[in-house]
């Protein structure tokens, strides 16, 4: 056999007379079809590791007011709240165009924000509706499912996890994320407990989030959790990441109360005179936060404290019949599916807002009811072929509330 039959590739193994070209190194050849496989590959590699260069013009940027009345089509109320968050956004933003600003001396740092607020009253649903506006990765985790690393749950790093998967993966996307932690007051400190056993899903939850808040690389499981322990981790560097946290807080306001009432005996102060009762949340404060269970470090790394006012009557009326996806909105487009003409007459909103009250669930509330009174309707009406037309009245809303408790009270 001939010196020429006996050249061939030295990655693929074919002979020189199979290939196109064969290139000749020191001891070893490489065909074309080979070097364009590893040019292949050289690319996309370089793809996913050479940092972007973040064109503050590449994305679209609103201006505060401009992210406001984007979350006024979806949520209610809650002025404060939002001014916060479209400051919190905006901010976050110009970070991201100033991140590549080499000559620039003066770094901004963020500023990661909590909202304390009752149920039903919006702070899952202001997290939802920034989601849509903005062109950063964005993802929403449970605070509920963490435990401390070794523990039966997730581990802190899982909330990076979905931050990632919301980012396809793209590391460079991902460090520029926003994160929001919702529940993050079932977390909170345990009070003290006689039980030996460490707190793992509470306290030791807290020291586990405290670097992942201010900003260091932490190693991500991109799968998720312990289900995979030989995949390969991703670092990701937290310090660009802008974390929103949210939480109901409940008996939050005898903390409140009892920092305010600072006298005990006497007159009442002016100050005390003028306290609103009704919603101590807008007196919220960090020390307040620690009463409750949160950990000095883990409140010192969320400096914006931020709340949600309870909801009242007009709010309520307005959240079941204004927004883009009003829920008034969503009935009437099921039963348009079917060829039915839906309208809710005045009377029977507000004895829907009356009774949601009633229930102390906020937003929340009015869905569960609205599904009662619609139940019967819902069922019968799409086999009737010649119903085109139903109007929710007031004495309608009556009889079917009246029926619901009627037989609750027979279970009972």
């Amino acid at each position: 056999m001939s010196d020429h039959q006996q050249i061939q590739c030295s990655f693929c193994n074919r002979n020189k007379q199979d290939t196109e070209i064969l290139i000749a190194g020191a001891n070893a050849h490489i065909c074309n079809s080979c070097i364009e496989q590893a040019f292949q590959i050289v690319e996309q590699d370089s793809k996913s590791t050479i940092p972007k260069s973040f064109d503050s013009n590449s994305f679209n940027l609103l201006k505060p007011l401009e992210i406001k009345s984007h979350l006024d089509d979806y949520v209610i109320g809650q002025d404060y709240a939002k001014k916060i968050i479209s400051v919190a956004v905006y901010n976050h933003y110009k970070r991201i165009s100033q991140f590549n600003a080499e000559e620039d001396e003066i770094e901004i740092e963020k500023s990661n924000i909590i909202m304390v607020g009752k149920t039903g009253t919006g702070k899952t649903l202001l997290a939802k509706s920034i989601a849509k506006l903005l062109n950063v990765p964005f993802c929403i985790a449970d605070a509920t499912v963490l435990t401390e690393a070794g523990y039966v749950g997730e581990d802190v790093e899982s909330i990076l996890s979905r931050l990632l998967q919301a980012a396809d993966y793209d590391v460079e996307k991902a460090k520029i994320g926003i994160v929001f932690i919702d529940e993050i007051d079932k977390i909170a400190r345990k009070k003290d407990n006689p039980s030996i056993t460490r707190d793992v899903s509470g306290e030791g939850v807290q020291q586990a989030m405290l670097k992942l808040l201010e900003g260091t690389v932490v190693n991500v499981p991109p799968q998720g959790g312990r289900k995979h322990p030989d995949q390969k981790m991703i670092a990701l560097d937290t310090r660009n990441i802008l974390f929103i946290s949210g939480g109901a807080f409940d008996g939050i306001e005898s903390h409140i109360a009892s920092r305010l009432n600072t006298r005990s005996i006497g007159f009442k102060s002016n100050i005390e005179n003028q306290l609103n009762k009704e919603n101590l949340l807008q007196h919220v404060a960090p020390q307040d936060l620690k009463s409750f269970g949160l950990i000095p470090e883990l409140i010192g790394r969320m400096p914006v404290v931020s709340h949600l006012n309870p909801l009242d009557k007009n709010a309520l009326k307005l959240i079941l019949t204004q927004p883009k996806n009003a829920l008034t909105k969503q009935y009437i487009k099921l039963f348009e599916i079917d060829g039915i003409q839906l309208t809710f007459d005045k009377k029977a909103i507000d004895l829907i807002v009356d009774k949601a009250l009633e229930y102390e669930l906020g937003a929340r509330g009015l869905r569960s009811i609205c599904e009662s009174v619609m139940l019967d309707a819902m069922y019968e009406l799409p086999s009737q072929k010649n119903k085109q037309e139903l109007i929710i009245s007031g004495s309608y809303v009556k009889n079917k509330l009246n029926e619901v408790e009627l037989n609750k009270l027979k279970v009972a």
